[in-house]
C-alpha cells in the first residue's frame, strides 16, 4: 500500500538506531529498506522530503544518549490499570493475624526450617527459641544445601546475624514488633541491599553494588524480620538461568525452578528461608511457585513499592511474596503494600482481609482451557474442582475475552526493557551475558531496538480496551479459577493488573508439583487469599515438602 504522509519515530525507531555505528550517518536507500520492517512504503518524493527531518530527529537521539538517567527514574508516562469509572474499596477493619500459643520447639531444629510464619512468630514471640538462633539453623541449610540448587547468589550473614540479636534484644526487652519480629527471609537479587551486590543476576552486573536498600527491605527491617540471603534471579529477570548456573526445582533437581524469581521458590520450597520476595512481570512468582509446590502471590499491579528494583516493565512489574501457605503470603504482603511517594504506581487503595466461606462467595472457572489440559496439572485441577465442590463452591464456566491482537502485546514489556537497558545494549556489554539464543534476553533486547513507537502504543491504546472487558467480566466474579500454566490467563492478567495466586493441588507422575491459579478483581486480594486459605485448610499439599530437603 502506497502512503503519502509524512513520517517521524516510526521510520527512526525501526532502523536509524545502531549500537555498533551511532556516529555514522545513513542514505536515502536505508530509509527506503527500512520501510520493509514496518510494513509501509513511501513514495520517493516523500523519502526525500522527510530525509532531512530525520536526519534532525537521530542528531536529537544522540544527544539524548549523552544524558545519564539513573536507573530508578520511571517515565512520565505511567500505566494505569483502572478502567473507565472504576470505584476503589473502602477501608472495612484492620487484618487479624493470630499467633499460636500451642506451638512446641522439636528435639531437631530443623523441623522448624519448615514451619509458617504464625509456627515461627510463637516460637520467637514466646522465646522458645531465639531468632539468632533460628537466623542460624537457616544459614547452616543454606551453606549445606545450595550447593545443589544454586538458589542463593548472596549470603547476607553478618547483616543477618546483625539483625537476629537485636531483634532478640528488643523482644527481651519488650519491644516485640509483630508476627515478623525475628524470622529470616530472602530477597530475589533484583533488589538492593546496601553493602552487598545486586546483581541482576547477570554478568554485565555482577559487581553491582547500590549503595540503597530497596523500599521492601527496609519495610521489613522495619518489623524486625531478618534478611539471611539475595536468592537468584533469572538474567534480567528471563528464566532459572543466571551467570553462575540454574537455579533447580527441589523437587526434581534435573528440571529448573522455573521463571525469574526461581531463587525465591526454590529456597522457601527447599527450607532455606521462611519465605522470600519475587517480581512478577509475566509469570515469576507464580511459575516458580507452582514448580517448586508453594504459594505464590502477585498483587495488583502498583501494591507494593518497586523503588531499589530493577525496572523490566514499568508498565508490568508486580512485587509479591512466595511462601508456605496463603496465610504466610497475607501476612507478607499485609506488611509491605501501600503508597510511597518514590513510586509514581503506588496508591493508597486500603487492604481488606475476606472472612467469607467459599460458598459465600461468586465464583467461576476457565472450563474450556481446564477441560483441554491432558497433563497430570489438567487432572490434578479437575481433582480440585471436586473437593471445592464438596466445599459449597459451585463455579460458573466461563471464557476468557476473545478478539485481541495477543500476538503483539509482548512489544510492550520488550520496549519497555530495552529503555531500561538502553546503555547495556549501545556498549556492547549485552554480548557478556550468559544466555543468547533466540529466546534470550539479550536477544529481546537488541531487537527492542526495531520496534516502532507508534506500534507501542497502539499495543497500549488496544491494552485499554482489554482492560475494559476484563473489568467486565470480573464484575460479576469475586474468584476466578484457572490453569496455572495453560491458556491466556497469565498474560492477561498481568497486562491488566489483576492480583493472582499459584496455589498447590497435587504430584505428577515424578513426584513433581502441581498447582492452579485463583484470579481477583483489582485490589481484592483478600478474596484470592481466603478462598486458598479454606482450600488449604482442607486439603495438606501446602504441607508437603521436597524429601531430598528434609532431614
Amino acid at each position: 500500500m502506497k502512503y503519502t504522509s509524512s513520517i517521524t519515530f516510526l521510520v527512526i525507531f525501526s532502523v536509524l538506531i545502531s549500537c555498533k555505528s551511532k556516529e555514522s550517518g545513513f542514505t536515502k536507500k536505508d530509509i527506503r529498506h527500512s520501510q520493509k520492517l514496518i510494513g509501509l512504503e513511501f513514495e520517493k518524493d516523500r523519502i526525500d522530503t522527510m530525509y532531512a527531518y530525520l536526519q534532525e530527529n537521530k542528531a536529537g537521539l544522540d544527544s539524548l544518549r549523552k544524558y545519564p538517567i539513573p536507573y530508578e527514574t520511571f517515565p512520565a508516562v505511567q500505566f494505569n490499570p483502572h478502567p473507565i469509572g472504576f470505584q476503589f474499596p473502602e477501608k472495612r477493619e484492620n487484618p487479624d493475624f493470630l499467633i499460636p500459643m500451642e506451638v512446641s520447639l522439636p528435639s531437631d531444629l530443623e523441623e522448624v526450617a519448615f514451619y509458617t510464619i504464625p509456627q515461627l512468630a510463637s516460637l520467637i514471640q514466646q522465646r522458645k527459641i531465639t531468632s539468632e538462633a533460628l537466623t542460624r539453623m537457616y544459614i547452616d541449610r543454606i551453606k549445606r544445601y545450595d550447593g545443589k540448587l544454586q538458589s542463593v547468589i548472596t549470603l547476607t550473614e553478618e547483616l543477618a546475624l546483625k539483625q537476629a540479636k537485636q531483634a532478640d534484644q528488643d523482644i527481651a526487652a519488650g519491644n516485640y514488633k509483630g508476627i515478623l519480629h525475628g524470622i529470616p527471609y530472602g530477597i530475589k537479587d533484583l533488589m538492593a541491599v546496601k553493602g552487598y551486590p545486586t546483581t541482576w543476576g547477570t554478568a554485565p552486573y555482577k559487581d553491582q553494588v547500590i549503595d540503597a536498600d530497596a523500599w521492601v527491605v527496609r519495610k521489613l527491617e522495619e518489623q524486625g524480620a531478618v534478611l539471611v540471603g539475595k536468592l537468584v534471579s533469572g538474567e534480567l529477570a528471563r528464566g532459572d538461568v543466571w551467570f553462575g548456573g540454574k537455579t533447580k526445582n527441589p523437587w526434581d533437581l534435573s528440571q529448573g525452578a522455573s521463571g525469574s524469581s526461581a531463587g525465591s521458590g526454590a529456597a522457601t520450597s527447599a527450607g532455606l528461608v521462611a519465605f522470600a520476595i519475587g517480581t512478577e512481570t509475566l509469570g515469576s512468582i507464580t511459575a516458580p511457585a507452582s514448580r517448586t509446590g508453594i504459594t505464590g502471590l502477585r498483587p495488583t499491579y502498583g501494591r507494593i513499592s518497586r523503588q531499589g528494583v530493577m525496572s523490566l516493565s514499568w508498565s508490568m512489574d508486580k512485587i509479591g511474596p512466595l511462601a508456605r501457605s496463603a496465610e504466610d503470603c497475607e501476612i507478607v504482603f499485609n506488611s509491605l503494600y501501600g503508597k510511597d511517594p518514590a513510586d509514581p504506581s503506588t496508591n493508597d487503595v486500603p487492604f481488606n482481609q475476606v472472612k467469607k466461606s467459599l460458598s459465600e462467595m461468586k465464583v467461576a472457572y476457565l472450563k474450556k482451557d481446564i477441560d483441554s489440559d491432558t497433563t497430570a496439572s489438567g487432572a490434578n485441577i479437575r481433582s480440585t474442582l471436586e473437593v471445592l465442590k464438596s466445599m459449597g463452591v459451585d463455579p460458573t464456566p466461563i471464557e476468557l475475552p476473545s478478539g485481541f491482537p495477543y500476538d503483539v502485546f509482548d512489544i510492550i514489556l520488550r520496549a519497555e526493557a530495552g529503555a531500561f537497558f538502553d546503555e547495556l545494549v549501545r556498549s556492547g556489554r549485552v554480548d557478556l551475558m550468559t544466555e543468547q539464543g533466540k529466546s534470550s534476553r539479550a536477544n529481546s533486547l537488541r531487537q527492542s531496538r526495531f520496534i516502532p513507537a507508534v506500534e507501542y502504543l497502539q499495543a497500549n491504546r488496544q491494552r485499554q480496551l482489554l482492560i475494559e472487558s476484563i473489568h467486565r467480566l470480573f464484575k460479576d466474579y469475586e474468584v476466578i479459577i484457572a490453569p496455572s500454566d495453560k491458556g491466556r490467563q497469565l498474560l492477561i492478567t498481568n497486562l491488566t493488573g489483576h492480583p493472582a495466586i499459584s496455589v498447590p493441588n497435587g504430584f505428577d507422575k515424578k513426584g513433581r508439583p502441581t498447582s492452579f491459579t485463583l484470579l481477583g478483581n483489582l485490589y481484592d486480594e483478600g478474596s484470592i487469599l481466603a478462598f486458598a486459605r479454606s482450600f488449604q485448610q482442607a486439603t495438606d499439599f501446602e504441607e508437603k515438602h521436597p524429601p531430598l530437603f528434609v532431614k
